[in-house]
């Protein structure tokens, strides 16, 4: 049986000689980001993620960290931390998974059937099970806004997402509706 850090440098490596790009934080391999695209026939397709994957030392016997650094609006991700709410990566991580089951079958397995009941963001549940095609709009609409590959190539800032929010609110497009979702500031 080999060591877990033999297992993590190995899961890396056929990560980064897989399709995926991979972008090493630190000059290490416990932490690195993965440019993710979302899955096709789903309401994600044609949108790009940046991935902020940290191993903790214990991997593969713990499960990575997983976190989407742009935004995205989905039930089970927190829209500001970008935190996933997956079982199979939160509470029943085995060591027989790798990094390549996360990217080539949790996360676009996430994105493609996402759990309204069990929400990391509530706004999002809360659309789509009040009204499915205002929520498909906005999945479309964030991935239009945050989820372009040119959204990825550079650090992510608050900044800079204020500037995007700022610049497509005052060109008159509405996101929501007025009976959308508890939690707005009233302009």
């Amino acid at each position: 049986m080999s060591s877990p850090s033999k297992r993590r440098d190995m899961d890396v490596m056929k990560l980064m000689m897989s399709d995926y790009a991979v972008e090493p934080i630190n000059d290490g391999i416990s932490e690195f980001n993965v440019e993710f695209h979302g899955p096709k026939e789903s309401l994600y397709e044609g949108g790009v993620w940046k991935i902020r994957v940290e191993l903790p030392d214990a991997y593969p016997y713990k499960s990575p960290s997983v976190g989407f650094l742009n935004k995205i609006f989905h039930p089970n991700v927190d829209e500001l931390s970008g935190s996933i709410c997956l079982d199979v990566i939160n509470q029943s991580w085995s060591p027989m998974f790798d990094l390549l089951n996360v990217f080539e079958v949790f996360l676009p397995q996430l994105l493609l059937y996402p759990n309204p009941s069990d929400p990391l963001n509530g706004d999002a549940a809360s659309l789509m099970m009040k009204d499915q095609k205002q929520y498909e709009q906005k999945v479309k609409e964030y991935c239009d806004r945050y989820a372009k590959k040119e959204n990825i190539t550079s650090t992510l800032t608050d900044e800079s997402d204020e500037e995007i929010s700022d610049e497509d609110v005052s060109d008159g497009r509405s996101l929501s509706s007025e009976d959308d979702v508890a939690g707005n500031a009233d302009p």
